[in-house]
């Protein structure tokens, strides 16, 4: 018995989605210091563009500009496939 298929694997990996694409970066991400706008830095010291932070912050913009319009399809798939099937 397979308890978690395909299917599982597939509606796992689009709310994982939708949780990236509904994170706010004015409400939420700003808050936390992950905000796209970062202060300037401080005299002597410079933004580092290859840290860990800034490039899941690149990837959340990223995921969030790529994946809108597909997102809509997907998800309005996914609940007529569950309205219908149930």
């Amino acid at each position: 018995m397979l308890l978690f298929g395909f299917g599982r694997l597939i509606y796992v990996t689009v709310l994982l989605i939708n949780a990236v694409c509904v994170l706010s970066e004015d409400r939420f991400l700003a808050r936390i210091g992950w905000g796209r706008a970062q202060p300037e830095p401080g005299f002597g010291s410079s933004y580092d563009n290859t840290s860990v932070k800034a490039k899941t912050v690149n990837l959340i913009t990223s995921v969030r500009t790529v994946m809108r319009i597909p997102l809509i399809v997907i998800n309005a798939v996914i609940i007529i496939y569950e309205l219908i099937l149930g």
